[in-house]
């Protein structure tokens, strides 16, 4: 299933376009986008018991500029920090090993695929991520029924303002990656059964046409059911949280000469079976 927000309601996508939920559901379920992480195991459940209902819904076509955020109004935001090897290393941090680097992303900060961003400052990076929007509560889950949990996956990029992040004497992680705009989220949510490995997908970005991050989610220290498990041993998730799983290598930041995000600046986003989002940049 693919599930879309287009000029704010509720839609499932599929190769012919886009199908009203309201619609093809006679109401059952509403246009709200957010609301569906809420009736998630009875959403599901219609959708796999109406093909012939969807097959003949009337579909249409839509732009990329009507898309908005799969999930507009998450209650919890979690980020995962130094989750790729190669990205610990080029950060000169150490590689967690007992637990993963957690903090918060604030829900203000969330927005569409194919949002105009400012940027408050002259040092803000990109950080192309895989997202997973919880379906389920899952409290105290083991890894081993997380993916049950999981309504499915979406791309983000957790950008960041380094200078307010890292301004001491303790780093500002959440605040730093919390300016409006800054959890852009999208084209579309994709529910785990669509990949051939949930865990093996491939994400990366372009700036300005130029390849900036490629990496695998394989190549995650902690994977989706482990980071489940993990923030759920402390924290209940709630339908509609989400989790941005972390980053390859490749950010700005680390870079020599370091490579900031300018005005004017085309930041393209992809991820495997997923699609991508565009996010453009403006001064403040």
């Amino acid at each position: 299933m693919r599930l879309a927000v287009i000029n704010s309601r509720l839609a499932l996508v599929d190769e012919r376009g886009a199908i009203d939920v309201a619609a093809v559901s006679a109401g059952i379920f509403s246009p709200d986008p957010q609301a569906i992480y809420q009736q998630w195991a009875q959403f599901t459940a219609w959708y796999a018991a109406s093909p012939a209902t969807i097959a003949a819904a009337e579909a249409t076509p839509y732009g990329a500029d009507e898309l908005g955020a799969p999930v507009p109004q998450p209650r919890q935001v979690f980020a995962i920090g130094m989750n790729y090897r190669a990205h610990a290393a080029e950060a000169g941090l150490g590689t967690p090993e007992s637990d993963p680097v957690v903090f918060a992303k604030f829900p203000s900060s969330v927005t569409g695929p194919t949002a105009v961003v400012e940027l408050p400052s002259d040092a803000v990076d990109y950080e192309a991520e895989l997202v997973v929007v919880i379906g389920k509560r899952a409290h105290r889950t083991t890894r081993q029924d997380a993916w049950t949990h999981v309504a499915g996956l979406t791309i983000g990029q957790d950008l960041s303002e380094r200078l307010v992040q890292f301004r001491g004497p303790t780093p500002q992680f959440s605040l730093g990656k919390s300016f409006p705009g800054f959890s852009p989220i999208g084209p579309v949510l994709v529910t785990p059964d669509e990949f051939a490995d949930p865990d093996n997908i491939e994400i990366g970005c372009t700036l300005n046409g130029q390849q900036m991050q490629k990496g695998r989610t394989n190549d995650l220290i902690f994977t989706v059911p482990q980071l489940i498990e993990s923030l759920s041993a402390v924290v209940p998730l709630l339908p509609g949280d989400l989790i941005f799983t972390g980053t390859p290598s490749g950010i700005g930041w680390a870079r020599d000469p370091k490579v900031v995000l300018r005005p004017g600046d085309r930041l393209v986003t992809h991820a495997e079976a997923i699609g991508e989002m565009t996010i453009t940049f403006t001064a403040a």
